[in-house]
């Protein structure tokens, strides 16, 4: 479940999001995200998108940042100008070599093996602009924005 920051209030475009590092967290926290007002009156496209860009940089810090451990996942939402600026900020490990995946579309044979991995990323950075991984005092800071008047 994601549970509003008590540290922040938010403004009226505004949303800041604590979620615990479980993958049934995550599915909860997307139902409160796309609940919260700062999301009402986007288009359905607009709150597709949204939440497909949302579910994919959350199942993967579950997945992989918080591997071995669970932790807190923090989100930052801002709607500004057709655009919805997204911050997620987490604790657990790094991405590998301390960078975004390169997200390259995968070739899927007639065999029905779906390779592993490049998905996601490759949806995420189809779908955003202003893509950026950093790593700074042990938390990984993801950042994009996404078109919301299309």
């Amino acid at each position: 479940m994601a549970f509003p920051a008590p540290s922040e209030a938010p403004c009226a475009t505004c949303a800041v999001f604590q979620i615990t590092s479980t993958a049934q967290a995550v599915r909860l926290a997307l139902r409160d995200v796309l609940g919260h007002p700062v999301m009402s009156g986007l288009s359905d496209d607009a709150r597709g998108t949204a939440q497909l860009v949302l579910a994919e940089a959350l199942n993967n810090i579950v997945e992989h940042a918080y591997d071995r451990d669970d932790g807190q996942i923090d989100v930052r939402l801002h709607h500004s100008f057709g655009r919805l600026s997204c911050d997620i900020v987490d604790a657990g490990l790094p991405m590998p070599a301390g960078e975004l995946p390169a997200g390259l579309a995968q070739t899927i044979g007639n065999d029905d093996d779906f390779p592993e991995g490049g998905f996601g990323w490759f949806l995420i950075r189809t779908l955003t602009e202003d893509l950026t991984y950093r790593r700074i005092d042990a938390r990984n800071h993801l950042s994009f924005k996404l078109n919301i008047e299309q």
